[in-house]
């Protein structure tokens, strides 16, 4: 078939194998029906008697006994029929006590030993499976129908599809899929809604669109709901341009948009900081007849607020409801936290009391957002001061909030209080996340107490019965810092122990700890560790560990792990270039900074302050003082802003060759070019005044003259001058 998301196909094969056991069971069975009809009197030989002993047992849960009585049935000729095998698994389903491990050994004992299972068995079997609630089990009883070339009904399909979704299963959801597509089965509309929500919400955004667009050629007719969930999952994942070439397409098919619509496309604008954008749309919607609600203009608030425009966020929101439009408590939420966020402490009481005017109170996220505002701006004892008032006032909490403030606690080194005060709230019924522990435990390894971060990892009940990755990050970076080789190589080998892999962070902290230790061969086997792992490091842990090895001499090393680094996917930026520059030019090793230089007009890298910076300092130590003015002209001309710092090493190099007119020239350039100077400055002009060198330079008297004018020598060089 066209669709295929999945080889959930071959599950059936990998489930008759699981059974095969099956099959020598149903053989037992059979060879015990000999025994088991020794024990029958010989007067029960009545076929239609048989039936009804077999209908009673099956009905009354007694599957040993019905399926026993079914086997006696062979003493008459063609007996038992598809039919009684049928009625079987009917009245055993209508018992309390059917189970489905019962319901697979009579069919694959139909399928092996006869009688042949026909349309009825698989209608059976699958109503049983839906009754009893295995999904895994129905869809390999749709699947076996297909290949004994039975068609599946839509009912039998639709409910298995909706098993599939209400369980989020979505390789059994697809596989269901499928078969209604071969049959030419068209989901319902509300089964459609929930199996394009399951594929968005785990990123098969493109193939949800193509699951809905494969319907609308077949000419099935939906609301605007359906493709409303795909325009905002793709929004959602930063895919607005796409978006927006579907939202015109549905648009052209003549599918009328809803407001929903258009929010999703600005929310995708705002999020990718798409402000002309964000306004052009909103005014089409408008223009279209489609009035924003309040959701559009919060997104368009946040917008404003998290790109700096407070004022004009606020100017918007009095806009809002001029038009008509009142804010929500979710516009205050956003309101307040921008407020914390501004440290306006005074303006979120009084703003406060508006919400209360307007009827709206405070609720859990309101909270949080104060809260969590002011624990950002530093305000943490006002935060834990306001979260106690807020646990003894009776409001409803959620676990957010407990979370903020067992991070206040923690900020104010108070670990051990929140690790008890969890206790406490888990004896009176609070139910912690895997964020409660990990922000004691982040807590205990800011205050340096390895001990008790250990025994929080160890001995606690944690959310998903074991500590995750940022647990163990929090401990390895923290015994990283603190030296300690011991915690170091526990935490690693508890973390193999558990398949969990180092992350970005992790593999930094372990480079940076082994690079302050001096033990780069170790450094090296961790970074060709890292290399084919997921995930792979940062630029700036490959940055981090050049600058080291270049720092102990170490260039050759360095620059065959920069060449290495080529070849993966973490490629080189212009800090990786100049720190191989810096450090080539201290080594005097000129071939490999014009390799280096080579390389970056390759990777159309262009050279920046830095790199101009190390060129001209190695040029003016070599006493190449033409040549640095020429790289100085070069960066000038390429539109390079030169640093305080380049100017200081050409003024230091000029001064003692004695090229005071060349010095005067370039204070001109810094005059015109907007620099101050710094300490480094000075110090260099008060050297050539103090001296004496201007005596022997006349012309090079209107250096002080310059000094003196923009008010930069200090009082007691202008009395030295003077005398």
């Amino acid at each position: 078939m066209p669709f295929s998301l999945s080889p959930a196909l071959t599950y059936s094969c990998r489930l008759c194998r699981k059974f095969r056991f099956l099959a020598s069971f149903s053989t037992s069975c059979a060879l015990s029906t000999v025994d088991c009809f020794k024990e029958v009197d010989s007067h029960v030989s009545d076929y239609p008697e048989l039936q009804r002993s077999m209908w009673g047992y099956a009905i009354s849960g007694d599957f040993n006994s019905a399926l026993c009585t079914l086997n006696l049935m062979k003493i008459f000729d063609g007996k038992p029929t598809v039919y009684d095998c049928n009625a079987l698994l009917y009245f055993y389903l209508k018992s309390n006590n059917a189970c489905w491990q019962e319901l697979v050994e009579i069919y694959m004992g139909m399928k092996r030993f006869g009688p042949r299972p026909n349309a009825s068995t698989f209608n059976t079997l699958l109503r049983g499976m839906s009754v009893l609630g295995n999904l895994e089990h129905a869809v390999f009883i749709v699947e076996e129908m297909c290949r004994s070339d039975f068609v599946p009904s839509f009912t039998s399909l639709s409910k298995t599809l909706k098993m599939a979704i209400k369980v989020g299963n979505l390789v059994h959801g697809v596989t269901v899929f499928e078969l209604m597509l071969r049959y030419d089965y068209h989901p319902s509309e509300p089964t459609l809604n929930k199996f394009i929500s399951m594929l968005c919400q785990v990123g098969m955004v493109s193939k949800a669109w193509f699951v809905l667009s494969l319907l609308l050629r077949k000419g099935c007719v939906y609301n605007v709901f359906c493709y409303n969930q795909i325009l905002w999952a793709l929004c959602k994942s930063g895919q607005s341009c796409v978006a927006l070439q579907l939202f015109c397409w549905l648009k052209k098919k003549g599918f009328v948009h809803s407001v929903c619509s258009y929010t999703a496309l600005i929310y995708g604008f705002c999020r990718e900081g798409l402000q002309d954008d964000v306004f052009q749309w909103l005014d089409l919607m408008q223009s279209d007849g489609c009035k924003p609600n309040v959701i559009t203009h919060t997104i368009i608030v946040k917008f404003l607020f998290d790109n700096g425009k407070f004022e004009e966020a606020m100017d918007y929101v009095g806009k809002m409801e001029r038009e008509g439009c009142q804010s929500d408590l979710l516009t205050y939420n956003v309101i307040l936290r921008e407020l914390c966020r501004r440290h306006s402490l005074d303006v979120i009481s009084k703003f406060i009391q508006v919400m209360v005017q307007k009827g709206l109170y405070l609720d859990s996220y309101s909270y949080a957002a104060l809260c969590g505002g002011l624990l950002k701006i530093g305000k943490t004892v006002f935060a834990c001061e306001l979260l106690q008032d807020i646990f003894s006032s009776g409001c409803t909490v959620d676990v957010a909030l407990y979370n903020i403030y067992l991070r206040c606690l923690c900020r104010q080194n108070k670990s051990r209080e929140a690790l008890s005060l969890l206790k406490s709230m888990m004896e009176a019924g609070f139910k912690p996340n895997n964020a409660s522990y990990n922000t004691i435990l982040s807590g205990f390894c800011t205050e340096k107490n390895l001990k008790e971060a250990f025994e929080l990892l160890y001995h606690f009940e944690w959310d998903v019965n074991w500590p995750d990755a940022v647990s163990f990050n929090a401990i390895l970076c923290t015994a990283c810092r603190l030296g300690n080789s011991t915690i170091i190589q526990r935490i690693l080998y508890h973390m193999r122990y558990e398949n969990l892999k180092l992350n970005v962070l992790s593999s930094t902290c372990l480079v940076q700890y082994v690079c302050r230790s001096g033990n780069f061969s170790e450094c090296l086997k961790l970074v060709e560790y890292m290399m084919p792992c997921s995930p792979t490091p940062t630029v700036v842990t490959i940055n981090m560990l050049l600058h080291n090895l270049c720092k102990n001499q170490l260039l050759g090393i360095a620059y065959r792990i920069f060449q290495s680094v080529r070849n993966t996917e973490v490629l080189p930026d212009m800090t990786s270039y100049n720190i191989l520059i810096h450090a080539s030019l201290r080594e005097h090793n000129h071939l490999l900074v014009g390799q280096l230089l080579g390389e970056m007009r390759r990777q159309k890298l262009k050279p920046d302050v830095f790199t101009y910076g190390s060129l001209i300092n190695g040029l003016c130590k070599e006493g190449k003082i033409s040549a640095a003015l020429q790289m100085w002209n070069q960066m000038l001309l390429r539109g390079v802003v030169p640093s305080v710092a380049i100017f200081n090493t050409l003024l230091h190099a000029m001064f003692w060759r004695g090229m005071f007119w060349e010095i005067l020239s370039l204070l001109k350039v810094m005059v015109v070019e907007g620099f101050q100077p710094d300490d480094v400055t000075l110090r260099i002009l008060n050297q050539a005044v103090l001296n004496g060198s201007v005596n022997k330079f006349p012309k090079a008297a209107k250096v002080l003259e310059w000094m003196i004018c923009n008010d930069i020598q200090k009082e007691t060089d202008q009395r030295a001058v003077a005398g």
